[in-house]
């Protein structure tokens, strides 16, 4: 069988002219429709699995903490832009290994316990593997944006076999959640030349955003009846313990299976 051509070509002509056969394109494009097709399958297999978790606590709990779920396959022309921004090879085995956000899905919680519940439960599953987690909730990024990301790779089934789908994952609260929306159209408006002072009103409306996260996570617990809980500063370090490689051995009294978090 002959080698795919790639997705992004590596070389023009002088005349930036690219020539391409009619049954190159056809392979091209059979080969794309592939591709897709695999991240479009893991999507629905993490899919799957946020609304058995979603109906089981519809069903037999007092309270759900998901509130929205949301996905996408990255569209080829997103995918085709990244390729070149991140200068990565056009091959399809490079842009496999390179990029891991071509399927994501975003889960919108109540409150921050729910976020740190959720991702425990999603990778608790023994098909799911954690390949990277960035916790934007307890070391917020400079702007004000937080998030908690996973990249979870799950099994897909297909006639040729088994294979292996990375998938994005972003656990935000409602107020999260609403501040990146705010964010993301501003940022479209002003063609990421955002005024200095528009982006100090965004970092206040951040601050103000997980203030009210706290204030209500608090009344919620006050009406469950609940306790302070555990604090996410520590789900981190739990959730770092299950994905990096500890970087030293522990003292005896903390475990040698200790991970230093991200």
């Amino acid at each position: 069988m002959a080698t795919p051509a790639p997705l992004v070509p590596a070389t023009a002509s002088d005349e930036g002219e690219i020539t391409v056969s009619p049954s190159e394109l056809r392979e091209l494009r059979d080969e794309l429709q592939r591709f897709m097709m695999e991240y479009r399958f893991g999507l629905q297999e993490v899919e799957t699995k946020i609304g058995i978790l979603r109906d089981e606590f519809l069903l037999t709990h007092d309270y759900n903490p998901i509130e929205h779920v949301s996905s996408r396959v990255k569209s080829p022309d997103s995918l085709v832009e990244k390729v070149q921004r991140k200068g990565i090879d056009g091959d399809f085995a490079s842009i496999r290994r390179r990029i891991t956000d071509i399927a994501g899905i975003r889960i919108t919680c109540s409150f921050t316990a729910d976020v740190y519940r959720l991702f425990d439960l999603l990778t608790a599953q023994d098909d799911v593997r954690v390949l990277q987690v960035k916790d934007y909730i307890a070391s917020p990024k400079p702007n004000g944006y937080k998030s908690l990301h996973a990249i979870l790779e799950v099994p897909v089934f297909l006639s040729t076999g088994r294979i292996e789908v990375p998938v994005e994952v972003q656990f935000r609260t409602i107020a999260m959640d609403f501040w990146a929306s705010l964010e993301h159209k501003i940022y479209y408006k002003y063609a990421t030349r955002v005024p200095d002072e528009l982006l100090a009103s965004l970092k206040d409306a951040a601050d103000t955003a997980a203030e009210l996260d706290a204030r209500m996570e608090r009344l919620h617990r006050q009406i469950r009846g609940g306790s302070a809980g555990q604090t996410a500063p520590l789900a981190v370090r739990e959730i770092t313990e299950r994905v990096a490689p500890a970087p030293a051995p522990a003292p005896p009294h903390v475990g040698d299976d200790k991970a230093r978090p991200v």
